[in-house]
């Protein structure tokens, strides 16, 4: 008697669980069941996982444990970033497209302009006094003469109203500062008497004179 009851106080206990309402029949014949040596075991589980209930004449109860399929769904597949590779910089510069450059050559500097006319004439003149002892204000006077246009003697200052002053000198112009004159060679050079204080007439660099002071370009 013992055993049905604790058998049916499990009964009520699974069905609980389950959300399973046992009906009534089943408590009161579980409780009132006589014993019976020789009758089918008390309860028995098939096996497809159902319990089932004392047998009885009147009623039986069946629980399920089976669980509802649950549809499920596969991970999606996130593919891993591949990793980067570096490329060697020489390997970059030669892929790279190479910017096309055009290389200008630098102006050819401007050459003096020859001596032509008068020039000429003067400069050839002062090139033949070469070694001539004498002041820078003779020598000048010589040659002009010898270009056509004879003066008398002159202080250095004076040449200036014997041509037009220039800017920019050219071969055979005449150099004139307070207290000398000469006849530019080009190139930087001058001829001038009265030189290395025994008034000797050389060829000298113009430098000699701009560090002195200013000088004027005039052309007969």
């Amino acid at each position: 008697m013992s055993s049905i009851n604790t058998f049916a106080r499990q009964t009520a206990i699974l069905a609980a669980a389950s959300g399973l309402v046992l009906t009534s029949g089943m408590a009161a014949n579980a409780a009132g069941a006589p014993v019976q040596r020789d009758s089918a075991p008390a309860s028995s589980i098939d096996v497809k996982g159902q319990v089932a209930a004392p047998v009885s004449a009147d009623s039986s109860v069946k629980i399920s444990f089976d669980r509802p399929a649950v549809t499920s769904t596969a991970a999606p597949v996130i593919e891993q970033p591949k990793p980067a590779v570096a490329v060697p910089a020489a390997a970059a510069q030669a892929a790279a497209p190479k910017a096309s450059v055009q290389v200008q050559a630098a102006p050819a500097p401007a050459a003096a302009p020859a001596a032509g006319g008068l020039n000429a004439a003067m400069l050839s003149a002062a090139y033949g006094q070469l070694g001539i002892t004498q002041d820078c204000t003779a020598m000048v006077e010589k040659a002009l003469g010898a270009a056509g246009k004879p003066v008398g003697d002159l202080g250095p200052m004076q040449f200036m109203n014997y041509g037009t002053v220039v800017g920019t000198p050219v071969p055979g112009d005449m150099v004139v500062q307070a207290g000398h004159v000469g006849i530019y060679a080009g190139n930087g050079q001058v001829v001038s008497g009265g030189m290395n204080g025994s008034n000797q007439t050389i060829v000298h660099p113009l430098s000699w004179l701009t560090v002195t002071g200013g000088v004027t370009f005039v052309r007969a």
